[in-house]
């Protein structure tokens, strides 16, 4: 009788441990999203010769980047993908991230230079490594001799 009432007792209990990690869980998940919430937008343009690429950046609650940029690159097909990453001081660490062709999905490390109100699309040294690319620590970003440099301009939702 005393082993059935002890196994009533340790299953209560492990029913209760679950529930307790569910709320954290739930906790857990609302901090997550509150912190993924939109706090504002910017959208940016760069134009160089014939080349157009616009920049939609969002900056989330918990200060990361999001967006979305659309690269009209001449001789090349549009690029159209996501944008995401963070500030550290005044430069945008982010990944650039799009399809080409039949559903080839690219990764590319981007760095940007806030300068007033204008981006500088850097030149850094790229390094692949087990299939990921990223760019080198050691080696300094050029953002001097660029052809890219976006300015802000007015968001428009298509």
């Amino acid at each position: 009788m005393k082993k059935l009432v002890l196994s009533c007792m340790m299953l209560s209990l492990a029913g209760l441990q679950s529930c307790k990690n569910d709320e954290k869980q739930k906790e857990t998940d609302a901090a997550k999203a509150d912190g993924e919430k939109i706090v504002s937008t910017q959208c940016y343009q760069a134009v160089y010769e014939n080349d157009v690429i616009d920049l939609k950046m969002n900056t989330l609650k918990n200060g990361k980047i999001s967006g979305n940029m659309i690269m009209n690159v001449a001789g090349s097909a549009q690029k159209n993908g996501e944008i995401a990453g963070e500030f550290h001081g005044d430069t945008l660490f982010a990944d650039y991230t799009f399809v080409e062709g039949e559903n080839k999905k690219f990764k590319n490390p981007m760095a940007f230079l806030k300068k007033d109100k204008q981006l500088i699309l850097g030149n850094g040294t790229m390094q692949t490594t087990m299939g990921v690319t990223y760019l080198v620590k050691d080696k300094p970003i050029d953002f001097e001799r660029v052809k890219y440099k976006f300015n802000t301009k007015e968001c428009v939702d298509k």
